[in-house]
């Protein structure tokens, strides 16, 4: 009687994790739509200034990743895998932002600490940008989901990825960031 209790109740939760995964694989910006254009403040190397998407994109493709909390486990390996990544990112002209529900001056730290100071963090505590790229999480929408975006220098978003596991996020955006560049190659 408690091995069947056990196994409905893990069922349940299994279920209810897909439900919950299912709604946030849903929620997101798709390829082919524009990016929802944003300047926040930010915070590269611990150096506080306004970034404007805008800017960046007329330098190159983008690309924007969201996640949950600095100095928490999941995003900090994130952060340095983005950081280890960024010279690849740099062969396709790209640059890399990260957002994240956080307050500046958390941003600051981690800029430097767990980005190394190589790519910039941007600050959304009133959520406008998170709520403008559907990056919420489904039960905390105020909160950003681990969603990765590829953006072309054309405003129009090229590749979306969400996962809660940051394994996939630079591994996946590299991959659609080589895959436009092999059709969008200058003569």
């Amino acid at each position: 009687m408690q091995r069947r209790f056990l196994s409905m109740a893990l069922a349940a939760v299994m279920s209810a994790g897909f439900a919950i995964y299912s709604l946030s694989a849903s929620a997101t910006l798709k390829p082919g739509e524009k990016a929802p254009p944003f300047t926040a403040q930010a915070s590269l190397g611990g150096k506080t200034y306004t970034y404007s998407l805008a800017d960046e994109l007329k330098k190159g493709p983008v690309v924007l990743y969201f996640y949950p909390a600095a100095f928490t486990k999941g995003c900090t390996i994130e952060a340095h895998e983005f950081a280890d990544a960024v010279d690849e990112y740099k062969k396709y002209g790209a640059t890399v932002i990260g957002v994240s529900h956080d307050n500046i001056d958390t941003l600051t730290k981690f800029s430097v600490s767990e980005c190394r100071s190589k790519f910039p963090v941007a600050a959304d505590a009133d959520s406008k940008v998170i709520g403008a790229y559907d990056a919420g999480l489904p039960m905390h929408s105020s909160m950003a989901n681990r969603v990765s975006y590829v953006i072309a220098p054309d405003g129009k978003i090229i590749y979306e990825y969400t996962s809660l596991s940051p394994e996939k996020h630079v591994e996946n955006t590299l991959k659609a960031l080589k895959d436009w560049a092999e059709t969008h190659k200058q003569p």
